[in-house]
């Protein structure tokens, strides 16, 4: 019998012989293949999804109308090469500085009222757009602040918008959803410039706008349709600060997670530069109008969708993730170096169904490689990261960009851009991107502790699990342990360690220290399929019985047995 503050023997966080083994996968859950012919159009079957998908498709055209709406309203206030970078910079600012907090809205919050919120607020931005625009009292810097707050609701909704999809698929199809949601919104990239400059040049700025606010009501009808189910969590909830820290703490011991975020970073602060210098491309290189400025990005779009189709097969030929980011980076800076040379609006229109490609191929990279390394509990916080590296690169690369163009001018700028870039996608091989092919699916291979006492609901918490390994295999367990460590540490762990004992040399003692017994629960609940293939590699080094697990609350006077 175990004493006061003792446990039952039983094996706690490693995977013990004749452990209780992972919950059998329910018919969401079953294994498919990830590229499996014929599954790219499965997510449609799925009426939720269908109904959600076409009515973002619908919200983003809106969007890329109102974006061209703006970008060009800016060159006619205040033509300099500063301003109209700053109208990418509002849109993309918010991103970077609200991602996070989003992503833990996302991942605590029901996301289905968080979006109709969030959608509620754009339409009435863009209808003040409408309004100011009709009257004539736009300004530079009322546009700026109108673009700013569109960016903020933006920035609330994007996480939510992403963490949903694994909702309305089934997990088989969920890859394939991810596809077509990207698919879907270059679709909308494609057709809403061309067509919010047919807007702008035959109806005029306000009616751009406008357009923007009703095809809002789209997306808020979908929403109200679509009856989301609410998961029944049984672990302690998390509060704001405490899944902000989770969220900071599993991204800086997650290497995959960090090693995309690094790459995304690259890809992006030097892909920004087209987008930025778009509009005085079209302005004043083209001496082109409303409507020329729609098609070249009209043209970025169609090539986004046709690179988007080309992409399993470009997979295949490539040979991975990592060659195609390279290749669609290499691509973005040949784009780029076209327009600065382009000799004709035609051409500039081809070299931007390039940048398309170019884009896609990295985007879909990076967001699908994103995807693949989070595990479902802290998704929502990991893409925020993701967003906010992405806003980030935008937003520096864009007002950088900008500054360069009104010292050296827009072509020299490009120029730089697309030397710079494309040397900065060779050299990011050293960094290759992860493979994402992990099975993050939750184990729940931990049994749950008996315990003799009531622990303290703040005090903390270590735990130790003691191994009995001959010390001439010491060197190999310490490297095979090392990526269990940064487990610990990734799912809720404030320390860690190994030690050796001195009287004992066989036997070894690692321990970690988590905030509070909640903390702990939430671990458990964090462990995934790949933690316990980690745990079960250990065992070959152990000798024995299965390693004793031990818990230890902090002693306090109120502790209770």
């Amino acid at each position: 019998m175990p004493g006061p503050g003792r446990r039952a023997r039983r094996p706690g966080p490693i995977a013990a012989s004749g452990a209780r083994s992972a919950a059998p996968a329910g018919p969401s859950e079953v294994a498919a293949p990830r590229d499996a012919p014929g599954s790219a159009l499965a997510p449609f079957a799925s009426r939720a999804f269908l109904v959600i998908w076409l009515a973002s498709v619908v919200g983003n055209l809106g969007t890329w109308m109102r974006d061209v709406a703006s970008g060009w309203v800016m060159t006619s206030l205040s033509p300099s090469p500063v301003m109209v970078a700053l109208v990418q910079a509002a849109a993309s600012l918010p991103a970077m500085l609200l991602a996070l907090p989003a992503g833990v809205l996302a991942d605590l919050i029901d996301r289905r009222r968080l979006l109709l919120q969030v959608q509620v607020f754009l339409t009435c931005v863009s209808l003040v757009l409408a309004v100011f625009a009709g009257a004539g009292l736009l300004t530079p810097w009322l546009l700026l602040a109108l673009v700013l707050a569109g960016g903020m609701a933006a920035a609330l909704a994007a996480p939510a918008w992403q963490t949903s999809v694994p909702e309305l698929v089934p997990r088989a199809h969920l890859r394939a959803a991810v596809a077509l949601n990207s698919t879907g919104f270059n679709v909308s990239r494609a057709v809403g410039p061309a067509l919010g400059g047919l807007v702008l040049t035959t109806l005029g700025v306000a009616a751009t706008y406008a357009a923007d606010a009703l095809s809002y009501v789209a997306v808020i009808a979908a929403l109200l349709w679509w009856r989301r189910e609410v998961p029944q969590s049984t672990v302690p909830p998390e509060s704001v600060p405490g899944a902000l820290r989770a969220g900071l703490r599993y991204a800086l011991h997650a290497p995959p997670l960090r090693r995309v975020l690094l790459r995304a970073a690259v890809f992006f602060a030097f892909g920004a530069a087209h987008w930025a210098l778009l509009p005085l491309v079209a302005r004043q290189v083209l001496e082109g109008g409303a409507g020329l400025y729609g098609l070249l990005l009209g043209g970025i779009g169609f090539g986004a969708v046709g690179g988007a189709l080309l992409l399993p097969l470009l997979r295949a030929r490539l040979g991975g993730g990592d060659a195609v980011l390279v290749a669609g980076s290499l691509a973005s800076a040949a784009a780029q170096a076209g327009l600065a040379l382009t000799p004709s609006a035609p051409f500039a229109i081809g070299i931007c169904i390039l940048a398309g490609i170019g884009w896609i191929m990295a985007l879909t990279t990076l967001n699908a490689t994103a995807q693949a390394v989070l595990p479902d509990w802290v998704r929502g916080r990991g893409l925020a990261l993701y967003l906010t590296v992405f806003s980030g690169g935008m937003t520096v690369g864009s007002i950088g960009w900008g500054q360069l163009a009104t010292v050296i001018g827009i072509a020299p700028a490009l120029l730089v851009a697309a030397s710079a870039g494309a040397l900065a996608a060779i050299a990011m091989r050293v960094r290759p991107l992860p493979a994402g092919e992990a099975s993050l699916d939750p184990s729940h291979h931990w049994p749950e502790p008996v315990l003799a006492m009531e622990p303290s609901r703040d005090g903390p918490v270590a735990v130790t699990v003691e191994y009995r390994v001959p010390p001439e295999r010491h060197a190999a367990f310490r490297a095979a342990i090392a990526p269990l460590g940064q487990a610990r540490r990734r799912d809720g762990a404030m320390a860690w360690g190994v030690f050796v004992d001195a009287e004992d040399p066989a036997r070894i003692v690692e321990w970690f220290l988590l905030a509070s017994w909640a903390e702990h629960q939430r671990q458990h609940a964090r462990v995934t399929q790949a933690d316990r293939d980690v745990q079960q590699a250990l065992r070959a080094f152990h000798d024995g019985p299965p390693p004793r697990v031990t818990h230890l609350l902090a002693l306090a006077p109120e502790a209770r047995p």
